[in-house]
């Protein structure tokens, strides 16, 4: 076992125990009476028709409820959505991105200072044995490995005046020290280089430093909201949420063999949105650097304004989130540095609550890369399904990949095809075995079997099995408990 990965996983599970043992049973305030702006909570009048303002009544609602409600805690502890005053925080994806309102968080959150500053951190730890290509064990991809894929988000807020909201945020990831510079073993998988060769069936880990932004939005009403966000490095408006912070992902810690196709843009030095809201409708435009990062990942790579790209979410209810978009990148790929290409994607998530710590989340996303004329297509649908303690989830992907992304011999390979069809079933299943201070471990296990080509089955042999086995360290699910005698809230993980 890669013995940095014990150490640190060992290290921050203590760390995460000790620092954050007063969330638990923490008192938060709830404000007396609506704030005195023009832009009060909003109501969610399109979702039922209910009162967000906190009252006495509110200790009558249980999780499912204010679940359903998007409630999840921005109302009672002054934390919103990252860029509106007049949106719930559970709509957060990643950048600028939206999810349902209905999506459960998994985070640990103050109380305002005195300054009027909130702060949330989120993480997930995988401690993990991967084994791919585990029944062809002399052809190609069959690889093993210990590590521990890990990602750190912290977010600061504070109101500004009576319409303005500012935000900073920052993401870390120790992938580099804990798979490795040249990524960790992941079956059909393609994209970036290493040590100037192009990485095949490996996912490139995330750099050091994967997101540093700044946002400031002003409500012109509770319907409507323009704001800007600056990320160095940052996430352009394109593409769906990254698909560590998909709570429909959240379960499964491998990258989909889409990602290039659909989310890859989420790490990009230099971006630049502005954005306007209306209502449930969101239309955005990005200015960024269109190279990826590239395989020195502790360093800052030179900002480029090189790209651009569009993005129309719509939320039609509390449960649905859609998105559109449209990227134009120059030179995105080290290996290619004369090829631009137009990434095209479409999203729909869907998030909803089955019992007090239980919920379905799903999400169906297509990405097409087009260049020189030419184009292909990938199709991700994934589930996850949690029943308080156990959680049971899927992933199918559909992707078309070139001889040239898999560098496949040209001595094998049909002379009448230049692309190559890709299906894989990942299933999958956790259960929390410990819980303490709002932190959960969870034991997990997952299969992925792959179907291809006949071509691709001379290198990688008749139906592929991937399997892994891991440990995952996450805060709880958040929930907001009774109001107690004192006028006051508790945050606390769901206990069942």
């Amino acid at each position: 076992m890669n013995r940095f990965s014990l150490v640190l996983f060992i290290s921050i599970a203590h760390g995460v125990v000790a620092q954050h043992q007063h969330h638990e049973g923490m008192k938060m305030p709830m404000p007396n009476k609506p704030a005195a702006d023009t832009t009060k909570p909003m109501s969610h009048s399109m979702h039922s028709g209910m009162d967000m303002t906190p009252h006495d009544g509110m200790n009558k609602m249980d999780d499912l409820a204010m679940m359903n409600y998007g409630l999840t805690m921005d109302t009672a502890m002054g934390m919103t959505h990252s860029l509106s005053r007049n949106l719930p925080m559970n709509r957060n994806g990643s950048g600028t991105s939206w999810h349902p309102d209905n999506t459960p968080m998994y985070a640990y959150m103050s109380q305002p200072t005195s300054k009027g500053w909130s702060y949330m951190l989120h993480y997930a730890i995988y401690l993990r044995y991967t084994s791919q290509n585990a029944n062809h064990p002399h052809r190609r991809g069959s690889d093993q490995q210990f590590g521990a894929p890990n990602w750190f988000m912290g977010m600061a807020q504070r109101k500004v005046g009576k319409r303005g909201l500012f935000q900073v945020r920052a993401m870390l990831s120790f992938d580099p020290l804990t798979v490795g510079n040249g990524g960790y073993p992941l079956l059909f998988q393609t994209g970036e280089s290493y040590k100037g060769q192009p990485l095949i069936d490996k996912q490139h880990p995330h750099d050091l430093v994967s997101e540093l932004s700044v946002s400031y939005s002003h409500a012109f009403s509770k319907d409507i909201d323009l704001y800007g966000y600056i990320g160095y490095p940052g996430e352009p408006a394109l593409g769906p949420p990254a698909f560590m912070h998909r709570i429909s992902s959240f379960n499964n810690p491998d990258a989909p063999l889409s990602h290039h196709w659909q989310d890859a843009s989420h790490i990009l030095f230099g971006v630049a949105t502005a954005g306007f809201r209306y209502k449930w409708a969101k239309l955005e435009a990005s200015t960024f650097q269109g190279r990826e990062p590239d395989e020195n990942r502790y360093n800052f790579d030179k900002p480029q304004f090189n790209s651009y790209s569009y993005r129309l979410s719509v939320n039609p209810s509390a449960s649905w989130a859609l998105q559109f978009s449209q990227g134009f990148l120059h030179s995105p790929e080290e290996a290619h540095p004369e090829e631009n290409i137009t990434r095209t994607t479409a999203s729909i998530l869907h998030s909803k609550a089955l019992g007090p710590g239980s919920y379905v989340t799903s999400a169906f996303v297509w990405g097409r890369n087009s260049h020189d004329g030419a184009g292909e297509n990938s199709f991700l649908a994934e589930s996850s399904v949690q029943l308080e303690k156990l959680a049971l989830y899927g992933r199918y992907e559909n992707v078309t990949k070139s001889i040239e992304e898999l560098q496949l011999s040209t001595d094998l390979v049909s002379a009448n095809s230049s692309t190559y069809t890709i299906n894989t079933l990942t299933l999958g299943a956790n259960y929390r075995i410990a819980q303490t201070h709002n932190t959960d471990l969870v034991l997990g296990a997952q299969l992925t079997g792959s179907v291809t080509d006949q071509t691709l089955q001379e290198y990688y042999g008749k139906t592929p099995i991937s399997g892994e086995i891991y440990l995952r360290l996450s805060p709880s699910l958040m929930s907001m408990r009774t109001m107690n005698h004192s006028g006051h809230s508790r945050m606390k993980g769901m206990n069942h």
